[in-house]
C-alpha cells in the first residue's frame, strides 16, 4: 500500500528541475502554486486529471473565516481573531494552537486575497438554518458556535463565507478557474493526466518526484514537493483500515482520485499521520428548521443530543447509538417533508404507545422522553441537552410523526478527515516531530483543523485548504530560492 521510495542514484535522468514541485490541482494545490510562484519561485504542477478542481469542483462555494472579516464588519457580525480560536479550540479534540492562532490572525487577510483573484463575497447575511445555503448571501453559521456548550465557551459569530452562486455547488470551482488564470499570469506550469508514482530522496530529503503519463514517465526535480492529492474516501483498503464506518452504506463524498495517494507518499519517508480513523458523516434533517423542535431519541426511547446542533455533529452522536439507529420525533404542529430527501419519513402514529411498538422502543419509554421533553419545553429549558430556546417547542398534538434516522436508512455521506502532520507552515512532520526536508502538505491530505464530525464546520476543509496551502507555498518557495 505504501510505495517505495526513489533514490537520486536509480534516476538516470530528469525531465524538469524546479524550485517548487506541486502535486494536485485543487483549492489547496492551486492556492500553494500561486503563492510559491508570486514568490519568484520556479513553479511545476501536476495533475492527475484531465482538468484542474479535484474533490473540490464538485464542493459547494463555503469558507470558514472569520475574526473579523470584510463580510463580517459590513453586515454587522461581530468577531475578533480571539474569540474564533476559542470556539475552533473548544470544538477540537485535540487543540493544535499552532495551527488555530495561525488560522485565525490570518483568516480575514485570507478572505482580502482571495477575492484579490477577482471576486466577491456578497456583503449580506443569511439568517436561516441550513445545509444547503440556496441563496447568493455571503455569510451565514455553519457550525455549533449557537450550540450549548460552543456558545458559553466563545461569543458566536456566522464564519461560513459564501461565494456568490446561487446554491451551493459550483462556487469552489469557480475560485480553482481563478487560480488556474492566476497561474497562468504568473507563469507557473500546469500538466494534467500526470501523476506521481514516487518521491525521489537524497540523503533523507525530498528532492523531487518521478510521474507517469499515460505510457510516458520520468523524473522531475525539485528543491521543494507540495502534495496537495485529497483524502481517501476512494480508497477501499485504507478505508477498512482507518474508518470501517464509511462502508457501504455511505455515499464517498469525493473524485476518483482521492485515493490517498499523498498521504502514502508521505508516509513513505517516514511522516506521521494524524486522526486517521475519523470521517464527516451526515444525513441532514433540516430545513425546514422547525423540524429541530422535535426530540431525537435511540431505540430506547432516549434523547442523546441537543437536536438545534450542526448536522455532521448530530450524525456523528447519532451513529453512536445502538445498532446506529435514531429516530427524529414531531408533532402533527410541527412535522413537515426535509427540504432535501435524505432522512425518510417513516410513518405517523395518533397513540405514543402505538409509535413505541412500531419502533421497536421499550413500552412507556419514548412517552417518559417525551413528557419530560414537553414539560421542559413549556418553560423554555432544557435541562438535560440545552437546546436553545427559539428551537424549544412542546410536541403534544397528535398525530406523531418519526423520522428514520438510522444507518442503512437514511441516506448518509462522507469523507475522510485523517491526513499527515504538517506544521503551520505546512512541513511534514515525522513521529518524533522532526521535519521531512524538502516536503509540504495541504487540503485533505494534511491534517489541520478538523478533527472529528462533532465539531467539525461546513467551509473549514476549503477555509484550512486553501489558507494552509497558501502557506505551504510560501514556505516551499522560501526554502527552495534562499
Amino acid at each position: 500500500m505504501i510505495p517505495e521510495t526513489g533514490s537520486v542514484q536509480s534516476v538516470s535522468s530528469f525531465s524538469d528541475e524546479v524550485d517548487v514541485l506541486v502535486v494536485g490541482l485543487g483549492m489547496a494545490g492551486g492556492c500553494a502554486a500561486v503563492e510559491a510562484a508570486a514568490a519568484g519561485a520556479r513553479v511545476l504542477v501536476l495533475e492527475r486529471a484531465a482538468v484542474a478542481g479535484g474533490t473540490t469542483a464538485m464542493a459547494g462555494g463555503h469558507f470558514y473565516l472569520g475574526g473579523g472579516t470584510a463580510v463580517q464588519e459590513a453586515t454587522g457580525q461581530a468577531d475578533s481573531a480571539a474569540e474564533m480560536a476559542a470556539y475552533l479550540t473548544a470544538v477540537s479534540k485535540d487543540p493544535v494552537p499552532e495551527l488555530i492562532n495561525a488560522y485565525c490572525e490570518g483568516s480575514a487577510e485570507h478572505l482580502q486575497w482571495l477575492e484579490a483573484l477577482g471576486f466577491e463575497f456578497e456583503r449580506s447575511y443569511y439568517p436561516h438554518k441550513a445545509v444547503i445555503q440556496p441563496e447568493t448571501q455571503g455569510l451565514m453559521y455553519t457550525g455549533n458556535e449557537q450550540v450549548w456548550p460552543f456558545r458559553e465557551q466563545a461569543v458566536p459569530a456566522p464564519r461560513g463565507h459564501k461565494v456568490p452562486v446561487p446554491g451551493d455547488t459550483g462556487g469552489a470551482g469557480m475560485v480553482v478557474k481563478l487560480l488556474v488564470e492566476r497561474l497562468a499570469e504568473l507563469g507557473a506550469e500546469i500538466r494534467y493526466e500526470t501523476g506521481i508514482s514516487a518521491l525521489v530522496v537524497e540523503d533523507d530529503r525530498v528532492v523531487g518526484a518521478t510521474w507517469k503519463h499515460f505510457g510516458e514517465t520520468g523524473a522531475v526535480r525539485a528543491k521543494s514537493v507540495v502534495l496537495t492529492t485529497g483524502g481517501f474516501v476512494m480508497n477501499p483498503e485504507m478505508l477498512a483500515q482507518y474508518v470501517p464506518q464509511l462502508g457501504d452504506r455511505v455515499m464517498a463524498l469525493g473524485s476518483t482520485y482521492d485515493d490517498g495517494l499523498g498521504i502514502r507518499m508521505g508516509q513513505s519517508v517516514g511522516a506521521a499521520t494524524k486522526y486517521m480513523d475519523q470521517a464527516f458523516m451526515t444525513a441532514p434533517v433540516y430545513p425546514p428548521a422547525k423540524l429541530l423542535t422535535g426530540l431525537m431519541v435511540n431505540r430506547n426511547g432516549d434523547r442523546f443530543v441537543a437536536e438545534d446542533s450542526y448536522h455532521a455533529r448530530t450524525s456523528a452522536f447519532t451513529l453512536e447509538q445502538p445498532d446506529s439507529a435514531a429516530y427524529l420525533i414531531v408533532d402533527s404542529q410541527h412535522v413537515e417533508m426535509p427540504a432535501m430527501p435524505l432522512v425518510p419519513l417513516i410513518d405517523g402514529w395518533e397513540d405514543v404507545a402505538d409509535m413505541e411498538t412500531a419502533l421497536g422502543i421499550p413500552a412507556g419509554r419514548l412517552q417518559a422522553s417525551l413528557d419530560r421533553y414537553n414539560a421542559n419545553a413549556a418553560r423554555g429549558v432544557d435541562p438535560d441537552f440545552h437546546k436553545a430556546e427559539k428551537y424549544l417547542e412542546p410536541q403534544v398534538t397528535g398525530p406523531w410523526a418519526a423520522f428514520d434516522l438510522s444507518l442503512g436508512k437514511a441516506f448518509y455521506s462522507g469523507f475522510t478527515l485523517g491526513g499527515l502532520d504538517i506544521s503551520a507552515d505546512g512541513e511534514v512532520r515525522r513521529d518524533d516531530g522532526s521535519v521531512v526536508a524538502g516536503l509540504y502538505a495541504a487540503g485533505a491530505c494534511a491534517s489541520t483543523l478538523a478533527q472529528d464530525a462533532k465539531g467539525y464546520s461546513s467551509g473549514t476543509q476549503l477555509g484550512a485548504g486553501s489558507f494552509f496551502g497558501r502557506r505551504a507555498g510560501r514556505a516551499a518557495a522560501a526554502a527552495a530560492t534562499g
